[in-house]
């Protein structure tokens, strides 16, 4: 369940919004969310987004380059606030089979 006193974005798919998002962070504008969750701009999209940003390619090109990428899924942490709603669970120790 939410908490309810953080201010939370929620981005269910790739937008025209969650661009307009994603582009705005890219050059520094702030926002007043607690907690943003969505697609990731991986890699690929990451430069889509910043050549968008650049005005290398437009709004209709991002999307057609997008368009059969899928994003993995995030849940950013943005104030002090939101992180200390996470409770730790458990910690298991990874080895590298080398």
């Amino acid at each position: 369940m939410p908490n309810e006193t953080l201010k939370t974005k929620r981005f269910p798919e790739m937008s025209e919004e969650w661009l307009d998002f994603i582009a705005s962070c890219r050059v520094g504008h702030p926002h007043e969310y607690d907690i943003v969750e969505g697609p990731m701009a991986n890699d690929t999209i990451f430069n889509y987004v910043q050549n968008f940003v650049d005005g290398k390619i437009s709004r209709e090109a991002f999307w057609a380059l997008a368009k059969f990428k899928k994003p993995t899924h995030q849940i950013s942490f943005h104030t002090a606030r939101a992180l200390a709603t996470l409770t730790f669970v458990k910690g298991v120790e990874v080895h590298d089979e080398k």
